[in-house]
């Protein structure tokens, strides 16, 4: 499986990378996870972009987002740099492209932004998921929009 990532500014962003990061994000977190609530929050405008792209074999000429997040860096949401709307297409579920994800993510986090903590609001389902790439658990879990999170910290210093 080939993916092209690609970091982009909310102002780098085509109407066509906008359009499949909505939907992707809307596929998952509103209609798969059955939860209303406000996705486009205002806040993606100061966010970076991780899109990662993957070329179907039935039309290569399409690429498909199979994953995304969005970075903030410190002091926008939290007084450490943050990443969220973490999600995988689920055609991709299961292929490792998660893993993919975050460690393309927290690799440029490091060494290019150099950002000494990253901390994140995660669902408490996949806490051991993200334990694996070295984030803490420091709260006890609350509900965000009727789902179980924690907030976790991952420190690089």
């Amino acid at each position: 499986m080939t993916i092209v990532w690609q970091w982009k500014s909310f102002s780098e962003l085509s109407a066509h990378d906008l359009y499949a990061i909505l939907k992707l994000r809307q596929d998952v977190f509103c209609i798969e996870q059955d939860c209303l609530y406000p996705d486009i929050d205002g806040e993606d405008p100061h966010y970076l972009h991780l899109l990662g792209w993957q070329t179907l074999l039935a039309d290569e000429s399409k690429p498909h987002l199979a994953a995304y997040l969005r970075v903030a860096p410190p002091r926008l949401k939290y007084d450490e740099a943050s990443l969220g709307r973490v999600v995988t297409s689920p055609h991709n579920r299961g292929d490792g492209i998660g893993k993919m994800l975050m460690t393309t993510a927290l690799n440029h986090m490091d060494t290019v932004l150099g950002y000494p903590s990253v901390r994140i609001s995660a669902q408490s389902y996949l806490e051991l998921f993200y334990k694996d790439f070295g984030f803490e658990t420091v709260s006890t879990p609350y509900l965000e929009d009727d789902i179980p999170h924690i907030e976790m910290l991952r420190r690089t210093n």
